[in-house]
């Protein structure tokens, strides 16, 4: 192998896998660039297509295919029964968690991505805190960021809705850009910005029915209440694009995390479109044929950033990944030319409140699920890898 071959064979390896086994790449095709709302994308994350398909392009100008776990919280470790090895394994120390058992256990395992750390702490209470800028760049790998516009999730129950026409509502959505954005604007490593997760734009939950959607649905019977929510929807989406833009101008918007399975207003969407890179979903029923829906209704790239194979009707406490579903759900994802990737719902590490993860209290690996989910990875890893040899 000559030195030019070598050079490439490595960076392959590190973009498509990292712990795999590397993959026989002669050569990667370029895929070619397309407009985003970036206003300097060069050396960022960034999209592109080749042969009419959608992926995402590192900052090395090479396409990557986003593999990412969700929900990573040092607090799942700091249990009384194992608070012991997080003092002696770790030394009390989140950034050597991160370094020492979270980074490499994800390259093993095939994740090329974090997709977003914060995590249950009680069922539809807030989640658990982002990671910091230190605690991202110990994690050394590719990773996106929930910006915490609003708190209009449809798993949360104690937050009122915010009037997205107000003057305190554009300051705050200033103070988050500036208090995250400013901040992480130069790293190379972020994918980019999620906004709100699950937003209940014309829907609602038990737990929240007391405040309701953030627009009535029944206006969407008339011409003038369609056109309302289309303003309200394009004020959100422009004024948090404006408040990103004026501290980052580097990476990509992948906007709200949509639920599939709820109703889902078209004016909402159309709203988004000329503001945000990518229309992202939580999916936990049928994804791949909703993201299949999605692309061909918005011509956009779509992300499934959530979604889990999970037995709900368990009467067991803990409830395991379905590793079986993963590596379908993976592969069906992957045939879609418009989806970027697949965020797993996880958790890294179980907790009493998710009661799922990929390890659990004590760091021992669900191995029969692992297993599966890995081999999936690794399977999709090296038809991307295929898809670009000469």
């Amino acid at each position: 192998m000559n030195e030019s071959s070598r050079r490439g064979f490595l960076r392959s390896s590190l973009v498509f896998g990292c712990a795999l086994t590397p993959l026989p790449l002669p050569a990667l095709a370029s895929a070619s660039k397309v407009p985003t709302t970036q206003v300097s994308p060069k050396g960022f994350f960034t999209l592109g297509k080749r042969n009419k398909r959608w992926w995402l392009i590192s900052p090395q100008g090479e396409p990557f295919f986003t593999i990412g776990l969700n929900h990573i919280d040092p607090a799942s470790l700091r249990y009384p029964e194992n608070i012991d090895l997080w003092r002696k394994k770790y030394g009390g120390s989140t950034l050597r968690w991160i370094k020492e058992s979270v980074a490499p256990n994800l390259k093993a395992w095939g994740f090329n991505t974090v997709g977003w750390v914060q995590e249950v702490t009680v069922k539809k209470w807030q989640h658990s805190r982002a990671f910091t800028i230190d605690e991202y760049r110990a994690l050394d790998m590719p990773y996106c960021h929930l910006l915490p516009f609003t708190q209009s999730h449809q798993w949360e129950k104690h937050t009122v809705h915010y009037d997205f026409r107000s003057d305190d509502w554009k300051e705050w959505v200033d103070y988050v850009a500036r208090s995250h954005c400013a901040e992480l604007a130069n790293e190379k490593n972020l994918i980019g910005y999620f906004y709100s997760d699950c937003p209940t734009w014309t829907h609602d939950r038990p737990d929240n029915q007391w405040r309701g959607p953030i627009f009535d649905p029944e206006r969407l019977k008339t011409q003038a209440g369609r056109e309302d929510l289309r303003e309200l929807a394009t004020s959100y989406y422009k004024t948090i694009h404006d408040a990103i833009r004026r501290h980052d101008k580097h990476h990509l918007l992948l906007g709200d995390r949509y639920e599939a399975n709820a109703p889902i207003a078209m004016e909402v969407v159309n709203a988004a479109k000329p503001f945000v890179d990518v229309i992202s979903f939580q999916d936990f029923r049928d994804p791949v044929a909703h993201l299949d829906e999605w692309h061909k209704k918005t011509n956009k790239p779509v992300l499934l950033a959530d979604a889990a194979g999970v037995n709900f009707r368990s009467e067991a406490f803990f409830k395991p990944n379905n590793g079986g579903w993963y590596a379908n759900t993976l592969a069906g994802l992957f045939e879609n030319p418009g989806c970027i990737g697949f965020h797993l719902c996880g958790a890294y590490q179980r907790n009493k409140a998710r009661r799922r993860g990929l390890l659990d209290e004590m760091e021992n690996p669900d191995q029969e699920h692992v297993g599966l989910i890995t081999a999936a990875n690794k399977r999709v890893l090296q038809k991307m890898a295929q898809a670009f040899q000469d």
